[in-house]
């Protein structure tokens, strides 16, 4: 709670005489005739001293600060965060403190943006999971994740008002219903549409409810389903579009990509993954620079120590998790294979890319940003995907980068990622708004909850 000294319009009683006693009738009616005049002369409220200048300010100095723009490095910077937004950003030398500020040493310290995680799957269901999903995507330094397409009913709506005030969340984003053709035997919370007509209904439905974007399927799932034809897919995006709604879509093969692109698309939710892309569709794409992608790069097959994740997995589920990614799988290395080397495509011809990991792994940014890495995508280019270009993705401007006007989501590191983009999981701290995560809390609460089946 902050204090402010009221002035009276007046002249002030010296201390010495405020608390005189005995000064007798004479000097009490003179007081009293005194304030009655004062308070005839006064037709306006009493004036507020101004603010402190430093008031509400804290000052994060001396680390390295990545801003996410693929800019090169502030060293030893100062970011100076007013209430929740960052007001100023640059070498200490050159950004004014303002007296009375909290100042927060991070000497030593690398600072990058908090992560956007662009496709996600949360356990909608109850308000409870999803909560808690989004907590311990912020212990992991995720400030902001879009749930693609499994989300009905209110509660996904209620917890995405909540996100963008309460502490120790990331803010959730929605797209609600996705569209799909017909899917028996699979998930029935998208809208399976089978004509123009349908799949407009569709989108329709989700724009009263405000969706963050639109999520389309277009995969046959092994030949196992029909999938969803051009004409079904144009329809959809031409709507998505009269309303102001982007789209996103989940593809497998390389024609419905070429397709897609044709009909308008924002953004791709998965790469190419039947095979390796051709040149005429790097140069379809490039001919539409605004389309982003986001990998979700399937698992890179080879063995992993997950000992990093202790803090937030019980030990039981921990040790079937290491133990499933304790070995080499040379099938899945093949099918990293193309999905690397089309994303490598795609990166050196320009293509903006972004972040997502398809999935309830909390942890997950991390493993991805180090498997995007493996494809030769350079760890920098890496981070801007995950902050900046995942932002985009998501329609936040505030997030992605540490920059005046943005709000103060940021994590502190205890080493560059830059030169290791496994340090992205060496966290000191998390900020979301301004205000540090509660991580000690959170890491308590996360171990001592009944383990889960």
């Amino acid at each position: 709670m902050r204090f402010m000294t009221i002035h009276s319009p007046g002249k002030t009683v010296p201390p010495h005489r405020a608390g005189v006693r005995g000064g007798g009738p004479v000097v009490a009616g003179l007081l009293a005739a005194g304030l009655v005049f004062a308070a005839a002369c006064s037709s306006s409220a009493p004036e507020q001293a101004p603010a402190a200048a430093g008031a509400g300010v804290t000052a994060f100095e001396g680390a390295q600060i990545i801003v996410g723009d693929g800019s090169a490095p502030i060293e030893n910077a100062t970011i100076l965060v007013r209430d929740s937004r960052i007001e100023q950003v640059g070498p200490s030398g050159q950004v004014q403190v303002p007296e009375g500020a909290t100042r927060v040493n991070l000497a030593g310290k690398t600072v990058m943006p908090g992560i956007l995680d662009a496709h996600v799957h949360l356990r909608s269901q109850s308000r409870d999971t999803l909560v808690e999903d989004l907590e311990r995507r912020a212990y992991y330094g995720v400030v902001a994740a879009v749930s693609m397409g499994q989300d009905q009913g209110d509660i996904p709506y209620q917890v995405r008002t909540e996100s963008m005030t309460a502490p120790n969340m990331a803010r959730f984003e929605t797209a609600g219903r996705g569209l799909t053709a017909p899917e028996p035997g699979r998930t029935e919370v998208p809208f399976w549409v089978t004509t123009p007509d349908e799949a407009r209904a569709a989108v329709q439905d989700n724009a009263k409810r405000k969706v963050d974007i639109i999520k389309l399927w277009v995969d046959d799932r092994d030949n196992k389903y029909k999938k969803l034809t051009p004409e079904l897919y144009g329809a959809a995006i031409e709507e998505a579009h009269k309303n102001g709604i982007r789209v996103t879509a989940h593809i497998y093969e390389l024609t419905d990509a070429k397709g897609l692109l044709k009909a308008g698309l924002d953004a791709f939710a998965h790469g190419v993954r039947d095979r390796d892309i051709d040149e005429e569709f790097v140069k379809m794409w490039q001919a539409r620079p605004q389309v982003i992608l986001v990998p979700n790069l399937p698992n890179r097959g080879v063995a992993m120590d997950l000992s990093w994740v202790s803090d937030t997995v019980q030990p039981g589920q921990l040790e079937k998790l290491q133990a499933a990614a304790a070995k080499d799988d040379p099938e899945a290395q093949k099918l990293f294979g193309i999905q690397a080397r089309n994303l490598a495509k795609l990166h050196a011809a320009g293509i903006k890319i972004a972040m997502g990991t398809d999935g309830n792994t909390p942890y997950g940014p991390h493993i991805e940003m180090a498997d995007m890495v493996a494809t030769g995508m350079p760890a920098h280019d890496v981070i801007v995907a995950a902050t900046r270009n995942s932002a985009e993705v998501m329609g936040l401007t505030d997030l992605g980068t540490i920059a005046a006007g943005k709000s103060a989501d940021f994590i502190v590191l205890d080493a560059n990622p830059i030169d290791d983009i496994t340090n992205t999981r060496r966290i000191n701290a998390v900020y979301i708004r301004g205000t540090a995560v509660d991580r000690a809390g959170l890491r308590a609460r996360f171990m001592a909850a009944k383990p889960t089946t």
